[in-house]
Protein backbone atom coordinates (compact mmCIF):
# COMPACT_ATOMS: atom_id res chain seq x y z
CA UNK A 1 0.00 0.00 0.00
CA UNK A 2 2.87 2.32 0.88
CA UNK A 3 5.20 3.74 -2.28
CA UNK A 4 7.77 6.57 -0.80
CA UNK A 5 11.52 6.97 -0.28
CA UNK A 6 12.28 8.25 3.20
CA UNK A 7 15.16 9.69 4.68
CA UNK A 8 14.54 8.85 9.06
CA UNK A 9 16.82 9.94 11.73
CA UNK A 10 15.80 9.99 15.11
CA UNK A 11 17.43 10.50 18.62
CA UNK A 12 18.17 7.31 19.39
CA UNK A 13 19.85 6.33 16.15
CA UNK A 14 22.55 8.68 15.05
CA UNK A 15 22.78 6.97 11.46
CA UNK A 16 20.54 7.65 8.18
CA UNK A 17 17.54 5.08 7.88
CA UNK A 18 17.36 5.45 3.83
CA UNK A 19 14.30 3.12 3.12
CA UNK A 20 12.22 2.50 -0.04
CA UNK A 21 8.69 1.65 0.51
CA UNK A 22 7.21 -0.06 -2.95
CA UNK A 23 3.59 -0.83 -3.14
CA UNK A 24 3.00 -4.05 -2.37
CA UNK A 25 6.41 -5.24 -1.86
CA UNK A 26 8.79 -5.92 1.32
CA UNK A 27 11.50 -2.69 2.48
CA UNK A 28 14.37 -2.51 0.22
CA UNK A 29 17.31 -0.34 1.30
CA UNK A 30 18.61 2.60 -0.98
CA UNK A 31 22.87 2.11 -0.91
CA UNK A 32 22.64 6.41 -1.29
CA UNK A 33 24.87 7.39 1.93
CA UNK A 34 25.43 10.58 2.48
CA UNK A 35 28.92 12.08 3.72
CA UNK A 36 29.55 15.59 5.40
CA UNK A 37 32.61 17.17 4.75
CA UNK A 38 34.13 19.55 7.16
CA UNK A 39 34.21 23.11 6.56
CA UNK A 40 34.81 26.67 8.42
CA UNK A 41 31.87 28.37 9.65
CA UNK A 42 31.12 31.86 7.64
CA UNK A 43 29.68 34.22 10.18
CA UNK A 44 27.97 36.91 8.15
CA UNK A 45 27.19 40.27 10.34
CA UNK A 46 23.84 41.44 10.34
CA UNK A 47 22.92 44.49 12.34
CA UNK A 48 19.70 43.66 14.14
CA UNK A 49 18.20 44.72 17.57
CA UNK A 50 18.06 42.33 20.48
CA UNK A 51 19.23 39.20 20.29
CA UNK A 52 17.03 36.46 21.65
CA UNK A 53 18.13 32.95 23.13
CA UNK A 54 16.79 30.16 21.54
CA UNK A 55 17.96 27.66 24.14
CA UNK A 56 16.73 29.26 27.35
CA UNK A 57 13.82 31.04 28.36
CA UNK A 58 13.56 35.03 27.32
CA UNK A 59 10.55 37.26 25.96
CA UNK A 60 9.57 35.64 22.88
CA UNK A 61 10.73 36.59 19.09
CA UNK A 62 8.18 36.50 16.34
CA UNK A 63 9.57 37.93 12.81
CA UNK A 64 6.68 36.89 10.20
CA UNK A 65 6.83 37.26 6.42
CA UNK A 66 3.04 37.37 6.46
CA UNK A 67 2.28 38.43 10.12
CA UNK A 68 -1.16 39.06 9.47
CA UNK A 69 -1.50 34.55 9.25
CA UNK A 70 -0.47 34.21 13.05
CA UNK A 71 -2.05 35.36 16.10
CA UNK A 72 0.17 37.65 18.61
CA UNK A 73 1.97 35.16 21.11
CA UNK A 74 3.05 36.19 24.18
CA UNK A 75 5.18 34.14 26.85
CA UNK A 76 3.65 34.27 30.50
CA UNK A 77 5.45 32.98 34.11
CA UNK A 78 3.77 29.38 33.29
CA UNK A 79 5.54 28.83 30.20
CA UNK A 80 9.44 30.24 30.45
CA UNK A 81 10.69 26.93 31.22
CA UNK A 82 9.29 25.39 27.84
CA UNK A 83 11.52 23.17 25.82
CA UNK A 84 9.95 20.91 23.36
CA UNK A 85 10.65 17.23 22.97
CA UNK A 86 10.70 16.29 19.57
CA UNK A 87 9.31 13.07 18.18
CA UNK A 88 7.27 12.25 14.72
CA UNK A 89 6.06 10.03 12.65
CA UNK A 90 5.37 9.98 8.71
CA UNK A 91 3.31 7.88 6.01
CA UNK A 92 2.80 7.73 2.20
CA UNK A 93 0.88 6.20 -0.47
CA UNK A 94 0.60 6.36 -4.00
CA UNK A 95 -3.45 7.12 -3.94
CA UNK A 96 -5.00 6.36 -7.47
CA UNK A 97 -1.75 7.57 -9.18
CA UNK A 98 -0.09 5.15 -11.31
CA UNK A 99 3.52 6.44 -9.92
CA UNK A 100 4.76 8.05 -6.99
CA UNK A 101 6.18 11.02 -7.38
CA UNK A 102 6.52 11.95 -3.69
CA UNK A 103 9.76 12.14 -1.26
CA UNK A 104 10.39 13.75 2.52
CA UNK A 105 12.83 13.65 4.73
CA UNK A 106 12.38 13.40 8.71
CA UNK A 107 15.46 13.94 10.91
CA UNK A 108 14.60 13.90 14.71
CA UNK A 109 18.07 15.12 15.59
CA UNK A 110 19.80 17.48 13.17
CA UNK A 111 22.94 17.94 15.74
CA UNK A 112 23.48 14.33 16.06
CA UNK A 113 22.73 13.47 12.21
CA UNK A 114 24.87 16.31 10.83
CA UNK A 115 28.21 15.35 13.23
CA UNK A 116 29.99 17.46 16.17
CA UNK A 117 31.24 20.70 13.84
CA UNK A 118 27.07 21.76 14.22
CA UNK A 119 26.40 23.42 17.36
CA UNK A 120 23.13 24.10 17.45
CA UNK A 121 20.28 24.98 19.86
CA UNK A 122 18.60 21.54 21.66
CA UNK A 123 16.60 20.63 20.55
CA UNK A 124 17.62 20.66 16.38
CA UNK A 125 15.51 18.94 14.00
CA UNK A 126 14.66 19.10 10.36
CA UNK A 127 11.93 17.98 8.00
CA UNK A 128 11.02 18.19 4.45
CA UNK A 129 8.30 17.37 1.93
CA UNK A 130 8.62 17.15 -1.65
CA UNK A 131 5.96 16.81 -4.40
CA UNK A 132 7.09 16.25 -7.42
CA UNK A 133 5.53 16.44 -10.89
CA UNK A 134 6.48 15.64 -14.89
CA UNK A 135 8.11 12.26 -13.37
CA UNK A 136 9.85 11.35 -10.09
CA UNK A 137 13.45 12.33 -11.13
CA UNK A 138 13.34 15.82 -9.68
CA UNK A 139 11.86 14.79 -6.22
CA UNK A 140 14.11 12.27 -6.16
CA UNK A 141 17.32 14.21 -6.69
CA UNK A 142 16.53 16.63 -4.23
CA UNK A 143 15.93 14.27 -1.25
CA UNK A 144 18.94 12.08 -2.36
CA UNK A 145 21.04 15.35 -1.77
CA UNK A 146 19.76 17.10 0.50
CA UNK A 147 21.82 17.13 3.05
CA UNK A 148 24.99 18.52 0.31
CA UNK A 149 22.40 21.17 -1.11
CA UNK A 150 21.02 22.30 2.35
CA UNK A 151 23.91 22.12 4.65
CA UNK A 152 27.15 21.83 2.54
CA UNK A 153 27.07 23.56 -0.70
CA UNK A 154 25.64 26.70 1.25
CA UNK A 155 27.76 27.24 4.70
CA UNK A 156 24.81 26.89 6.67
CA UNK A 157 25.67 28.15 9.87
CA UNK A 158 27.62 25.48 12.13
CA UNK A 159 27.05 27.44 15.34
CA UNK A 160 25.38 30.40 16.94
CA UNK A 161 26.68 32.83 19.20
CA UNK A 162 24.39 35.78 18.58
CA UNK A 163 20.87 34.69 17.88
CA UNK A 164 19.64 37.55 15.53
CA UNK A 165 22.50 36.82 13.96
CA UNK A 166 22.09 32.90 13.26
CA UNK A 167 18.50 33.22 12.51
CA UNK A 168 19.20 35.32 9.67
CA UNK A 169 22.18 33.36 8.56
CA UNK A 170 19.38 30.30 8.16
CA UNK A 171 17.35 32.35 6.26
CA UNK A 172 19.77 33.40 3.91
CA UNK A 173 21.36 29.69 3.95
CA UNK A 174 17.72 27.81 3.03
CA UNK A 175 17.08 30.77 0.38
CA UNK A 176 20.09 30.01 -1.68
CA UNK A 177 20.02 26.67 -1.37
CA UNK A 178 16.46 26.41 -3.08
CA UNK A 179 17.86 28.52 -5.08
CA UNK A 180 20.67 25.83 -6.06
CA UNK A 181 18.64 23.39 -5.89
CA UNK A 182 16.85 24.72 -9.18
CA UNK A 183 19.90 25.06 -11.04
CA UNK A 184 21.77 21.58 -10.21
CA UNK A 185 18.63 19.69 -11.40
CA UNK A 186 18.86 21.69 -14.64
CA UNK A 187 22.51 20.94 -14.58
CA UNK A 188 21.78 17.01 -14.33
CA UNK A 189 21.36 15.01 -17.31
CA UNK A 190 19.31 12.24 -15.49
CA UNK A 191 16.73 15.06 -14.47
CA UNK A 192 13.82 15.83 -17.27
CA UNK A 193 13.75 19.16 -18.11
CA UNK A 194 9.72 18.48 -17.71
CA UNK A 195 10.67 17.50 -14.51
CA UNK A 196 9.36 19.29 -11.52
CA UNK A 197 9.21 19.33 -7.97
CA UNK A 198 7.56 21.53 -4.87
CA UNK A 199 9.52 21.95 -1.63
CA UNK A 200 8.65 22.58 2.14
CA UNK A 201 11.29 22.74 4.40
CA UNK A 202 10.93 22.79 7.97
CA UNK A 203 13.50 23.31 11.12
CA UNK A 204 13.57 23.22 14.90
CA UNK A 205 16.37 24.88 16.88
CA UNK A 206 15.34 24.95 20.46
CA UNK A 207 12.06 26.96 20.69
CA UNK A 208 12.37 28.25 16.78
CA UNK A 209 10.26 26.59 14.43
CA UNK A 210 11.42 27.88 10.65
CA UNK A 211 9.14 27.04 7.72
CA UNK A 212 10.44 27.90 4.39
CA UNK A 213 7.87 26.90 1.06
CA UNK A 214 8.13 27.14 -2.46
CA UNK A 215 4.78 25.22 -3.80
CA UNK A 216 1.32 23.71 -2.34
CA UNK A 217 2.60 21.75 0.00
CA UNK A 218 1.72 22.94 3.99
CA UNK A 219 2.73 23.11 6.99
CA UNK A 220 -0.02 23.01 9.70
CA UNK A 221 0.64 23.89 13.73
CA UNK A 222 -2.00 22.94 16.56
CA UNK A 223 -1.53 25.80 19.17
CA UNK A 224 -4.35 24.11 21.83
CA UNK A 225 -6.54 22.29 18.87
CA UNK A 226 -6.39 26.13 16.59
CA UNK A 227 -4.99 25.32 13.20
CA UNK A 228 -2.13 27.84 12.72
CA UNK A 229 -1.06 28.08 8.81
CA UNK A 230 2.56 28.25 8.57
CA UNK A 231 3.29 28.54 5.17
CA UNK A 232 0.89 30.19 1.92
CA UNK A 233 0.22 27.44 -0.76
CA UNK A 234 1.79 28.88 -4.53
CA UNK A 235 -1.18 28.68 -6.94
CA UNK A 236 -1.36 30.83 -9.90
CA UNK A 237 -5.00 31.86 -9.14
CA UNK A 238 -3.97 33.18 -5.60
CA UNK A 239 -3.96 37.34 -5.92
CA UNK A 240 -0.30 37.70 -5.02
CA UNK A 241 0.95 35.58 -7.32
CA UNK A 242 -1.61 35.84 -10.44
CA UNK A 243 0.07 39.44 -9.86
CA UNK A 244 3.81 38.37 -9.98
CA UNK A 245 3.02 35.92 -12.96
CA UNK A 246 1.07 38.43 -15.02
CA UNK A 247 4.17 41.23 -14.07
CA UNK A 248 6.86 38.70 -15.62
CA UNK A 249 4.61 37.38 -18.98
CA UNK A 250 3.38 34.42 -17.87
CA UNK A 251 -0.85 34.06 -17.81
CA UNK A 252 -3.11 31.90 -16.17
CA UNK A 253 -5.35 29.86 -18.37
CA UNK A 254 -7.88 27.69 -15.95
CA UNK A 255 -6.28 28.07 -12.91
CA UNK A 256 -2.61 26.64 -14.15
CA UNK A 257 0.65 28.47 -15.00
CA UNK A 258 0.86 29.47 -18.84
CA UNK A 259 -2.26 26.55 -19.25
CA UNK A 260 0.11 23.38 -17.81
CA UNK A 261 1.27 23.98 -14.20
CA UNK A 262 -0.54 24.06 -11.15
CA UNK A 263 1.62 25.49 -9.38
CA UNK A 264 3.63 29.15 -9.58
CA UNK A 265 6.89 28.44 -7.37
CA UNK A 266 8.35 25.12 -7.75
CA UNK A 267 11.83 23.27 -8.66
CA UNK A 268 13.08 22.42 -12.19
CA UNK A 269 10.81 22.28 -14.80
CA UNK A 270 13.24 23.85 -16.71
CA UNK A 271 11.08 23.50 -19.72
CA UNK A 272 8.90 26.19 -18.68
CA UNK A 273 11.32 28.70 -16.84
CA UNK A 274 13.60 31.36 -19.21
CA UNK A 275 16.93 30.96 -19.46
CA UNK A 276 18.90 31.74 -16.44
CA UNK A 277 19.38 34.96 -14.94
CA UNK A 278 16.39 35.84 -17.02
CA UNK A 279 13.51 36.75 -14.55
CA UNK A 280 10.85 33.47 -15.43
CA UNK A 281 6.94 33.90 -14.17
CA UNK A 282 7.82 30.12 -12.46
CA UNK A 283 10.29 30.80 -9.52
CA UNK A 284 11.81 28.84 -6.82
CA UNK A 285 12.27 31.62 -4.55
CA UNK A 286 10.84 30.47 -1.27
CA UNK A 287 8.60 32.21 1.96
CA UNK A 288 9.25 32.08 5.26
CA UNK A 289 7.17 31.95 7.98
CA UNK A 290 8.70 31.96 12.03
CA UNK A 291 7.26 30.66 15.33
CA UNK A 292 8.71 30.91 18.55
CA UNK A 293 7.18 27.36 20.50
CA UNK A 294 5.53 27.44 23.87
CA UNK A 295 3.86 24.85 25.76
CA UNK A 296 0.83 25.68 23.46
CA UNK A 297 2.27 24.41 20.69
CA UNK A 298 1.23 20.41 19.96
CA UNK A 299 2.34 19.14 17.26
CA UNK A 300 2.94 20.68 13.52
CA UNK A 301 1.71 18.59 10.40
CA UNK A 302 3.61 18.88 6.87
CA UNK A 303 1.59 17.13 4.14
CA UNK A 304 1.75 17.32 0.38
CA UNK A 305 -1.67 18.75 -1.49
CA UNK A 306 -3.07 15.50 -2.12
CA UNK A 307 -3.80 15.67 1.69
CA UNK A 308 -5.20 19.64 1.21
CA UNK A 309 -6.71 19.33 -2.03
CA UNK A 310 -9.59 17.45 0.35
CA UNK A 311 -9.16 18.64 4.10
CA UNK A 312 -8.90 21.87 5.46
CA UNK A 313 -6.10 22.83 7.91
CA UNK A 314 -8.59 22.74 11.03
CA UNK A 315 -9.98 19.18 10.16
CA UNK A 316 -6.13 17.73 10.11
CA UNK A 317 -5.43 19.05 13.52
CA UNK A 318 -8.77 17.93 14.91
CA UNK A 319 -7.89 14.60 13.94
CA UNK A 320 -4.35 14.57 14.63
CA UNK A 321 -5.18 15.41 17.98
CA UNK A 322 -8.47 13.32 18.69
CA UNK A 323 -5.71 10.46 17.50
CA UNK A 324 -2.40 11.91 19.54
CA UNK A 325 -5.07 11.28 22.84
CA UNK A 326 -6.43 8.29 22.26
CA UNK A 327 -2.57 6.32 21.39
CA UNK A 328 0.05 8.95 21.20
CA UNK A 329 1.79 7.70 18.41
CA UNK A 330 3.05 10.17 15.49
CA UNK A 331 2.83 7.44 12.82
CA UNK A 332 -0.63 6.08 13.40
CA UNK A 333 -1.43 9.37 13.10
CA UNK A 334 -0.09 10.35 9.57
CA UNK A 335 -1.46 7.24 8.42
CA UNK A 336 -5.35 8.49 9.55
CA UNK A 337 -4.26 11.39 7.96
CA UNK A 338 -3.80 9.46 4.47
CA UNK A 339 -6.39 7.26 5.04
CA UNK A 340 -9.06 10.30 5.66
CA UNK A 341 -7.92 11.89 2.29
CA UNK A 342 -8.44 8.63 0.80
CA UNK A 343 -11.94 8.42 1.79
CA UNK A 344 -12.38 12.10 0.72
CA UNK A 345 -11.64 10.93 -2.99
CA UNK A 346 -8.09 12.87 -3.45
CA UNK A 347 -6.61 11.94 -6.88
CA UNK A 348 -2.67 12.59 -5.70
CA UNK A 349 -0.04 11.00 -4.04
CA UNK A 350 -0.56 11.00 0.08
CA UNK A 351 2.99 12.12 2.08
CA UNK A 352 2.29 13.57 6.01
CA UNK A 353 4.68 14.13 8.81
CA UNK A 354 3.52 14.72 11.97
CA UNK A 355 5.85 16.23 14.67
CA UNK A 356 5.26 16.32 18.22
CA UNK A 357 6.67 18.77 20.74
CA UNK A 358 5.94 16.60 23.77
CA UNK A 359 4.70 13.50 24.91
CA UNK A 360 1.00 12.75 26.16
CA UNK A 361 2.14 12.33 29.30
CA UNK A 362 4.28 15.82 30.13
CA UNK A 363 0.89 17.11 28.83
CA UNK A 364 -1.10 15.77 31.44
CA UNK A 365 1.30 15.75 34.04
CA UNK A 366 1.35 19.84 33.49
CA UNK A 367 -1.95 20.12 33.72
CA UNK A 368 -3.98 20.93 37.07
CA UNK A 369 -5.17 18.26 38.54
CA UNK A 370 -8.46 17.13 38.56
CA UNK A 371 -10.68 17.75 41.73
CA UNK A 372 -12.68 14.59 42.83
CA UNK A 373 -16.03 14.89 41.85
CA UNK A 374 -19.13 14.28 44.97
CA UNK A 375 -22.48 13.19 44.38
CA UNK A 376 -24.75 14.48 47.09
CA UNK A 377 -28.18 13.72 47.29
CA UNK A 378 -31.14 14.90 49.38
CA UNK A 379 -33.56 12.86 51.62
CA UNK A 380 -37.25 13.13 52.39
CA UNK A 381 -38.28 14.25 56.02
CA UNK A 382 -39.77 10.28 56.69
CA UNK A 383 -36.53 8.91 54.79
CA UNK A 384 -34.22 10.66 57.24
CA UNK A 385 -36.35 9.68 60.30
CA UNK A 386 -36.39 5.88 59.05
CA UNK A 387 -32.47 6.48 58.82
CA UNK A 388 -31.95 7.89 62.38
CA UNK A 389 -34.60 4.78 63.91
CA UNK A 390 -31.84 2.41 61.87
CA UNK A 391 -29.02 4.16 63.34
CA UNK A 392 -30.27 4.31 66.99
CA UNK A 393 -31.20 0.31 66.87
CA UNK A 394 -27.56 -0.57 65.45
CA UNK A 395 -25.70 1.76 68.32
CA UNK A 396 -27.76 0.09 71.00
CA UNK A 397 -26.79 -3.29 70.15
Amino acid sequence: MVAEAEIVCQQSFPVVDVQYFAKGSAVHEIEDVVNISPRKLNQVPVSDPAPVDLSTPQVELVDFKSAEKIPDVCLENTIFQFVPSIRSGSFADIGPRRYMEDEHIRIDDLSTHLGSLFKFPKPSAFYAVFDGHGGPEAATYIRKNAIRLFFEDVNFPQTYEDDNIFLKEVENSLRKAFLLADLALADDHSVSSSSGTTALTAFIFGRLLMVANAGDCRAVLSRKGEAIDMSQDHRPIYPSERRRVEELGGYIDDGYLNGVLSVSRALGDWDMKNPRGAPSPLIAEPEFQQMVLTEDDEFLIIGCDGIWDVMSSQHAVSLVRRGLRRHDDPDQCARDLVMEALRQNTFDNLTVIVVCFSSLENRESSSPPRQRRQRCCSLSAEALCSLRSLLDSSGSR
